[in-house]
């Protein structure tokens, strides 16, 4: 695939898979013996460990969002600049919902084979997420 077909696929990874949550297109863009390690640290192996990671953010987030900043892509790599916004409204880290609005900055970085995801690499600024969970002071 050239690169901006891998971007292509990326953005759709983003915007279909993430943002709408559809789980159903798991096989269209991952591959089955996909690598990942979330935003939130977590690492997971398998297409159905990746829904599974997803479900777990989305608990928390249901309004999680995945805005693309930017897209970089070379041969069978391609990195996103990730800004993700959300509520929350489940609990994470051990922390209850607190109802706060959150934004935090990430990169993925993705190995791309055959038109699929193979490999995943997220890191979020999880200290500045965990800042914006703290409940209120009074």
């Amino acid at each position: 695939m050239s690169n901006e077909e891998n971007k292509a696929l990326i953005r759709r990874y983003y915007d279909e898979f993430w943002n709408a949550w559809k789980f159903e297109l798991a096989d269209e863009f991952i591959d089955q013996d996909v690598r990942f390690r979330g935003s939130l640290g977590r690492m997971v192996a398998g297409r159905g460990g990746l829904v599974g990671y997803m479900k777990h953010v989305q608990a928390a987030f249901p309004d999680f969002y995945n805005s693309i900043e930017e897209l970089v892509a070379e041969d069978d790599r391609v990195v996103a600049r990730l800004i993700y916004t959300g509520t929350h409204r489940g609990e994470i880290f051990g922390i209850a919902p607190t109802g706060h609005r959150i934004r935090y900055a990430g990169v993925g970085i993705f190995q791309i084979s055959a038109g699929r995801i193979i490999e995943g690499w997220v890191l979020g600024d999880v200290a500045g997420l965990l800042l914006q969970l703290r409940p209120d002071e009074k």
